[in-house]
């Protein structure tokens, strides 16, 4: 069995970027052998376009590569790719390590989600320990336990954030002080706007004909979507993090759009950010951007 290889231009830490040991990974998770087959090219791989495949991949990669041993949620939820959350944590740790921050290190996870990744990842390479935030009680109850099977307790806290409204407000104690936080918005406007753009990822893995359409990494309305979308989101987030200027170091978030960053960065600006770094994650031809920014000085 062959290697998938991936063709990433991902972190040069990511364990991930010259593809997947499918014997290997079949070998510490048996399941992902029945999604595994040769293609045309000869090659062996699994259908991108299939969830259950890309659970299980991912599954395996965890297991294999991250020390989890058990790590079930509903296939309704998010299947995040693990390759691709790992990234983040590793320019994290690298932004702050530039900053001298390279001690008991604590970050907040906003929107934690059933699968409980980012606290799983940063953990497993670097020993952090997160409170992981979310407004569904049933993704929390997922993520606690992944938490609990994986002898995590003492590492990863959760929080319910009670208010739809809110993202750092009702969830931050006073006494809280976070090396960094860490957020994935939801992508969408609506139900409207995440269909048509699962209707193109389809289209772009060949799966055009498809008689249902079917998300491969999945998701949930509050996984995806949200009133006035990634924008509105972020912005609300650049808003309230100058409401807690001293208890974190660096505030971070993924943002898909290269257009919002123009933006981001003027807000930031009137909000008294003293520093901002826009950090590139080049994903194959896919570019992500993580924006970070502290209100703090250097001393």
């Amino acid at each position: 069995m062959k290697t998938i290889k991936t063709n990433l231009n991902f972190h040069v830490n990511n364990k991930h970027k010259s593809g997947y040991d499918l014997n290997k990974l079949c070998h510490t998770y048996p399941d992902l052998k029945w999604f595994v087959f040769e293609n045309k090219y000869k090659t062996q791989t699994i259908d991108f376009a299939n969830p259950k495949a890309v659970k299980a991949l991912n599954k395996a990669l965890l297991f294999t590569h991250y020390n989890v041993k058990f790590w079930e949620f509903p296939d309704t939820n998010l299947c995040p790719p693990i390759p691709g959350r790992v990234d983040y944590i590793y320019h994290l740790a690298d932004l702050l390590k530039q900053s001298g921050i390279n001690k008991n290190i604590g970050v907040l996870d906003i929107g934690t989600g059933a699968s409980c990744i980012y606290p799983i990842l940063g953990h497993a390479e670097y020993g952090w320990d997160f409170v992981g935030t979310d407004i569904d009680k049933r993704s929390l109850r997922y993520a606690q336990k992944i938490i609990s099977k994986n002898g995590l307790e003492k590492a990863i806290v959760l929080r319910h954030q009670i208010n739809s409204s809110n993202i750092l407000k009702g969830v931050l104690k006073e006494s809280d002080k976070f090396s960094a936080a860490i957020c994935n918005p939801p992508f969408y406007k609506s139900e409207i706007e995440a269909v048509e753009a699962t209707k193109k990822k389809l289209k772009d893995l060949n799966k055009n004909g498809a008689k249902e359409l079917v998300r491969n990494f999945s998701g949930t309305h509050n996984e995806l979507w949200y009133k006035g979308g990634e924008k509105a989101f972020i912005h609300n987030y650049l808003y309230e993090s100058s409401l807690f200027k001293n208890q974190c170091s660096w505030f971070t978030t993924l943002v898909s759009k290269k257009e919002l960053i123009k933006g981001v960065q003027v807000s930031l600006k009137k909000i008294g950010a003293t520093e901002i770094k826009v950090i590139n994650m080049g994903q194959g031809h896919k570019i992500s951007r993580i924006v970070a920014w502290t209100f703090l000085n250097k001393k």
